[in-house]
Protein backbone atom coordinates (compact mmCIF):
# COMPACT_ATOMS: atom_id res chain seq x y z
CA UNK A 1 0.00 0.00 0.00
CA UNK A 2 1.33 3.31 -1.05
CA UNK A 3 1.81 6.28 2.10
CA UNK A 4 1.01 9.36 0.39
CA UNK A 5 2.67 12.33 3.10
CA UNK A 6 2.00 15.87 3.37
CA UNK A 7 5.31 17.61 4.29
CA UNK A 8 5.21 20.53 6.64
CA UNK A 9 8.40 22.73 6.76
CA UNK A 10 8.62 26.20 5.45
CA UNK A 11 12.88 25.94 4.87
CA UNK A 12 12.87 24.95 1.31
CA UNK A 13 16.25 22.88 2.04
CA UNK A 14 15.29 21.50 4.56
CA UNK A 15 11.54 20.37 3.41
CA UNK A 16 13.50 19.54 0.04
CA UNK A 17 15.82 17.05 1.92
CA UNK A 18 13.25 15.48 3.69
CA UNK A 19 11.05 14.66 0.99
CA UNK A 20 14.09 13.06 -1.10
CA UNK A 21 14.23 11.08 2.14
CA UNK A 22 10.87 9.78 1.78
CA UNK A 23 10.82 9.21 -2.02
CA UNK A 24 13.55 6.80 -1.67
CA UNK A 25 11.00 4.05 -0.03
CA UNK A 26 9.20 2.95 -2.34
CA UNK A 27 6.10 2.62 -0.36
CA UNK A 28 5.79 5.87 0.60
CA UNK A 29 4.88 9.34 -1.67
CA UNK A 30 5.28 13.17 -0.72
CA UNK A 31 1.95 14.70 -2.10
CA UNK A 32 2.37 18.60 -3.32
CA UNK A 33 1.44 21.00 -0.51
CA UNK A 34 2.08 24.63 0.80
CA UNK A 35 5.15 24.84 3.19
CA UNK A 36 3.61 27.40 5.62
CA UNK A 37 1.85 25.81 8.66
CA UNK A 38 -1.49 28.25 8.38
CA UNK A 39 -1.83 26.34 4.92
CA UNK A 40 -1.57 22.66 6.76
CA UNK A 41 -5.43 21.61 7.13
CA UNK A 42 -6.85 22.81 4.38
CA UNK A 43 -4.19 21.17 2.38
CA UNK A 44 -4.37 17.85 3.90
CA UNK A 45 -8.43 18.16 3.25
CA UNK A 46 -7.61 18.61 -0.82
CA UNK A 47 -4.84 16.22 -1.17
CA UNK A 48 -6.34 13.76 1.57
CA UNK A 49 -2.85 12.02 2.75
CA UNK A 50 -2.41 9.16 5.13
CA UNK A 51 0.21 10.99 7.55
CA UNK A 52 0.97 15.20 7.62
CA UNK A 53 4.28 15.65 8.79
CA UNK A 54 5.05 18.97 10.83
CA UNK A 55 8.57 20.11 11.39
CA UNK A 56 8.49 22.24 14.77
CA UNK A 57 10.24 23.54 17.53
CA UNK A 58 9.10 22.59 20.61
CA UNK A 59 7.29 25.31 22.35
CA UNK A 60 4.83 25.76 18.99
CA UNK A 61 1.67 25.12 20.06
CA UNK A 62 0.17 25.70 16.57
CA UNK A 63 0.86 22.28 15.60
CA UNK A 64 -0.60 20.80 18.46
CA UNK A 65 -3.86 23.07 17.71
CA UNK A 66 -3.38 21.70 13.88
CA UNK A 67 -3.29 18.35 15.11
CA UNK A 68 -6.72 18.37 16.95
CA UNK A 69 -8.11 20.01 13.95
CA UNK A 70 -6.84 17.50 11.71
CA UNK A 71 -8.32 14.49 14.10
CA UNK A 72 -11.58 16.02 14.12
CA UNK A 73 -11.60 17.12 10.09
CA UNK A 74 -9.78 14.31 8.57
CA UNK A 75 -9.91 11.31 11.40
CA UNK A 76 -8.15 8.77 9.30
CA UNK A 77 -5.19 11.18 8.14
CA UNK A 78 -1.93 10.94 11.68
CA UNK A 79 -0.23 13.50 12.61
CA UNK A 80 3.41 12.73 13.15
CA UNK A 81 5.85 16.20 14.37
CA UNK A 82 9.49 16.57 13.58
CA UNK A 83 10.56 18.04 16.76
CA UNK A 84 13.45 20.55 17.57
CA UNK A 85 14.49 22.06 21.12
CA UNK A 86 11.35 19.94 22.67
CA UNK A 87 10.60 20.11 26.61
CA UNK A 88 9.40 17.57 29.14
CA UNK A 89 6.18 19.75 29.24
CA UNK A 90 5.87 19.98 25.83
CA UNK A 91 5.92 16.56 24.88
CA UNK A 92 3.62 15.03 26.89
CA UNK A 93 0.73 17.80 25.57
CA UNK A 94 1.33 16.85 22.33
CA UNK A 95 0.58 12.70 23.17
CA UNK A 96 -2.54 14.21 25.21
CA UNK A 97 -3.64 16.29 21.64
CA UNK A 98 -3.75 13.51 19.26
CA UNK A 99 -0.18 13.37 17.90
CA UNK A 100 0.45 10.38 16.18
CA UNK A 101 3.98 10.79 15.98
CA UNK A 102 6.93 11.96 17.74
CA UNK A 103 10.22 12.21 16.37
CA UNK A 104 13.52 14.08 16.91
CA UNK A 105 14.88 16.41 14.47
CA UNK A 106 18.47 14.86 15.19
CA UNK A 107 17.35 11.08 14.71
CA UNK A 108 18.84 8.40 12.71
CA UNK A 109 17.86 9.05 8.91
CA UNK A 110 16.03 5.81 8.98
CA UNK A 111 13.82 6.29 11.58
CA UNK A 112 11.40 8.77 9.80
CA UNK A 113 10.08 6.52 7.24
CA UNK A 114 9.74 3.39 10.01
CA UNK A 115 8.10 5.91 12.29
CA UNK A 116 5.77 7.40 9.03
CA UNK A 117 4.92 3.47 8.43
CA UNK A 118 3.82 2.59 11.99
CA UNK A 119 1.61 5.60 12.38
CA UNK A 120 -0.22 5.19 9.04
CA UNK A 121 -0.64 1.65 10.09
CA UNK A 122 -2.87 3.33 13.10
CA UNK A 123 -0.16 2.59 15.71
CA UNK A 124 1.75 5.10 17.58
CA UNK A 125 5.23 6.20 17.18
CA UNK A 126 7.34 7.58 19.54
CA UNK A 127 10.87 8.29 18.98
CA UNK A 128 13.11 6.34 21.87
CA UNK A 129 14.95 9.65 22.84
CA UNK A 130 12.03 11.62 23.23
CA UNK A 131 10.03 8.73 24.94
CA UNK A 132 12.70 8.99 27.96
CA UNK A 133 12.63 12.83 27.83
CA UNK A 134 8.61 13.36 28.09
CA UNK A 135 9.10 10.28 31.00
CA UNK A 136 12.08 10.87 33.04
CA UNK A 137 10.75 14.30 33.91
CA UNK A 138 8.25 15.29 36.80
CA UNK A 139 4.58 16.98 36.48
CA UNK A 140 4.28 20.39 36.90
CA UNK A 141 3.08 20.81 40.52
CA UNK A 142 2.22 24.54 40.14
CA UNK A 143 -0.62 26.41 40.22
CA UNK A 144 -1.87 28.57 37.12
CA UNK A 145 -1.79 31.47 39.26
CA UNK A 146 1.90 30.85 40.86
CA UNK A 147 3.13 30.51 36.68
CA UNK A 148 1.35 34.03 36.17
CA UNK A 149 3.98 35.12 38.97
CA UNK A 150 6.92 33.67 38.22
CA UNK A 151 6.73 34.45 34.79
CA UNK A 152 6.31 38.05 35.27
CA UNK A 153 9.22 37.67 37.49
CA UNK A 154 11.29 35.48 35.39
CA UNK A 155 10.94 38.89 33.06
CA UNK A 156 12.64 40.70 36.04
CA UNK A 157 9.08 42.48 36.95
CA UNK A 158 9.43 43.86 40.42
CA UNK A 159 7.36 42.06 43.22
CA UNK A 160 5.30 45.63 43.26
CA UNK A 161 4.41 45.51 39.71
CA UNK A 162 3.53 42.05 40.04
CA UNK A 163 1.19 42.68 42.39
CA UNK A 164 -0.31 45.65 40.82
CA UNK A 165 -0.38 43.74 37.30
CA UNK A 166 -2.53 41.23 38.60
CA UNK A 167 -4.56 43.05 40.99
CA UNK A 168 -2.96 41.33 43.88
CA UNK A 169 -0.78 42.42 47.16
CA UNK A 170 2.33 42.35 47.76
CA UNK A 171 2.39 39.86 50.67
CA UNK A 172 0.25 37.15 48.35
CA UNK A 173 2.97 37.40 45.50
CA UNK A 174 5.56 37.04 48.45
CA UNK A 175 3.50 34.15 49.37
CA UNK A 176 3.06 32.32 45.66
CA UNK A 177 7.17 32.96 44.94
CA UNK A 178 7.81 31.17 48.50
CA UNK A 179 5.68 28.53 47.38
CA UNK A 180 6.94 27.42 43.97
CA UNK A 181 10.41 27.48 45.87
CA UNK A 182 8.65 24.97 48.26
CA UNK A 183 7.48 22.97 45.62
CA UNK A 184 10.38 23.15 43.59
CA UNK A 185 13.13 22.45 46.00
CA UNK A 186 14.52 25.74 44.65
CA UNK A 187 17.32 27.53 46.99
CA UNK A 188 15.73 30.52 45.89
CA UNK A 189 13.31 32.38 43.23
CA UNK A 190 16.41 32.78 40.26
CA UNK A 191 16.67 29.10 41.43
CA UNK A 192 13.02 28.23 41.09
CA UNK A 193 12.97 30.11 37.48
CA UNK A 194 15.94 27.96 36.27
CA UNK A 195 14.17 24.82 37.66
CA UNK A 196 10.62 25.36 35.72
CA UNK A 197 12.75 26.33 32.09
CA UNK A 198 14.68 23.40 32.36
CA UNK A 199 11.18 21.48 33.24
CA UNK A 200 9.32 23.39 30.24
CA UNK A 201 6.58 24.73 32.97
CA UNK A 202 7.53 28.55 31.30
Amino acid sequence: MLIRVLLVEEADLVRGALAALLTREKDIEVVPGSPEHRHTVSQALSYRPDVVVIDVDGGDDHALCTSLELAARLPECRTMLVVGSATPDYLRRALARRVAGLIGRNSPCDLLPQGIRQVASGQRFIDPGLALLALSSTENPLTGRELEVLRLAADGTPTSEIADRLSLCVGTVRNHLNAVSRKTGARNRIDAIRIARESGWL
